[in-house]
């Protein structure tokens, strides 16, 4: 299921949902405790991240932040 979820997390389109590499690295594993349910949909998992944006780690949501600054601009 990990590797599932790995492959799946990593293979995130270049649009609107891509996250860097480091962002993946940092948040792979609050993904797992936080929405563990909606692997491999990653729609699902990025929509449950951010609904659970404050019970992810620090470093997983400065990397997410950074990441959508980024796209949004």
């Amino acid at each position: 299921m990990i590797a599932a979820f790995v492959i799946s997390f990593s293979m995130l389109p270049t649009s609107s949902h891509a996250y860097s590499p480091e962002a993946q690295q940092m948040c792979t594993g609050d993904a797992l405790r936080l929405c563990s349910s909606e692997i491999p949909d990653i729609p699902r998992i990025t929509a449950c991240m951010i609904k659970n944006r404050a019970s992810l780690s620090s470093g997983c949501r400065s990397v997410m932040d950074n990441d959508q600054a980024e796209q949004s601009r």
